[in-house]
């Protein structure tokens, strides 16, 4: 595996991410960011956070395996959420776990959050984007 995710010493331990990964490999996979979007370009979940960042997450995981990768060689996701603010937490959580009970394995790679003004089209709410590595 190309990538060790830890959370060093003097830093805070965060549930739903490291604050570090380690890449070893040799090929970089950048996946741009990824919306509520299903295989035919249709909105999922609209005006629901949880279901759009499920979505998001299962779409990344596409994306990863037309790379030959997996949420495993993640080493970087960054989050941006339209109009953010800290009482929509529990829904981007929520997301996290129903996509990581679909995929059968918790993401927890090095992770920003951003809030945005807007997205691509009023509809989507949230827009996740990935770097791997793999070997």
């Amino acid at each position: 595996m190309a990538i060790t995710l830890v959370n060093p010493t003097g830093l805070p331990t965060i549930d739903v991410y490291r604050q570090v990964s380690i890449a070893s490999g040799s090929k970089q996979v950048f996946i741009a960011g990824q919306v509520a979007w299903d295989a035919d370009g249709v909105t999922v979940g609209e005006g629901d956070l949880a279901a759009q960042v499920e979505q998001c997450y299962l779409n990344i995981a596409t994306a990863l395996a037309g790379a030959g990768a997996s949420f495993d060689d993640v080493a970087k996701l960054t989050v941006h959420v339209v109009d953010w603010t800290p009482d929509k937490m529990p829904r981007l959580l929520e997301g996290i776990t129903r996509a990581s009970a679909t995929l059968g394995m918790t993401p927890v790679p090095p992770a920003t959050l951003l809030g945005v003004a807007a997205l691509d089209v009023p509809e989507h709410l949230v827009e996740i984007e990935a770097t791997a590595v793999v070997d």
